[in-house]
């Protein structure tokens, strides 16, 4: 999974730490999610995508694994 969090944040000039307060969560939990090491909770991808005016879907990328 991958997600936009880097690239909205940015074009709405908002710091890692003004996101994490608005979510509730520290501001490595957005640095970890902005570089790929941590998955969000579906309650925290939720309110990530609802702090953004968007869906989880516009948010977060879902890329179905090959078999």
């Amino acid at each position: 999974m991958t997600n936009r969090i880097a690239e909205l944040r940015k074009e709405r000039r908002i710091s890692q730490a003004e996101l994490a307060e608005a979510v509730d969560v520290t501001r490595q939990t957005i640095i970890s999610l902005e570089n790929g090491r941590y998955n969000a909770s579906l309650l925290l991808a939720y309110k990530i995508a609802r702090y953004f005016g968007l869906t989880i879907e516009e948010v977060f990328l879902f890329e179905e694994e090959s078999t």
